[in-house]
């Protein structure tokens, strides 16, 4: 079992995974280090004239999912983009993985994804929890309940830079 203490530091490393990356294609990046609620990297263009906010998630490769919450039915608008990060533990044999995805597209399909999961039976019958605060996003190759595949949001820095051209 991960202590939360460790997956606080695989969610830091993943911001600045993610920022150092940014940076290393020209862009500006800052981490926010939680003092902005919705926005974990701010990034620019070297002139500052554009802006995108950026909401990271972290998961290890291997895993099928990745918790995003409930703030991920939230559309937080053209300029908001949402980074998995999936960061290997130090003596894990995998690469790292990155998901860009547009904040209209991710509200859409997480809240399409969980109503789904709702209205379907779980074991033995039982209904889902609608109540429930969880939402994931499902990791290739895995597709969530609705068959929606993130596979097209890998490495898909473009989505951040054309923003700021």
């Amino acid at each position: 079992m991960i202590s939360s203490k460790s997956k606080t530091h695989m969610g830091d490393a993943s911001q600045f995974f993610i920022a150092g990356e940014l940076c290393r294609r020209g862009l500006v990046a800052v981490v926010t280090m939680g003092n902005c609620p919705n926005t974990d990297i701010l990034c620019s263009n070297k002139e500052g004239t554009k802006f995108i906010h950026i909401q990271v998630k972290t998961f290890k490769p291997g895993n099928s999912t990745c918790s995003v919450g409930m703030k991920a039915e939230n559309n937080y608008g053209e300029n908001f983009i949402w980074a998995l990060g999936g960061i290997p533990e130090p003596d894990q044999d995998k690469d790292f993985e990155y998901y860009m995805i547009p904040s209209p597209i991710m509200s859409k399909k997480v809240r399409e994804g969980f109503q789904k999961w709702v209205e379907t039976p779980g074991r033995n019958g039982r209904p889902h929890n609608p109540e429930n605060n969880m939402r994931t996003v499902h990791i290739p190759p895995k597709v969530d309940i609705n068959g929606w595949d993130i596979s097209e949001y890998k490495n898909r820095w473009d989505l951040i830079a054309d923003k700021l051209v």
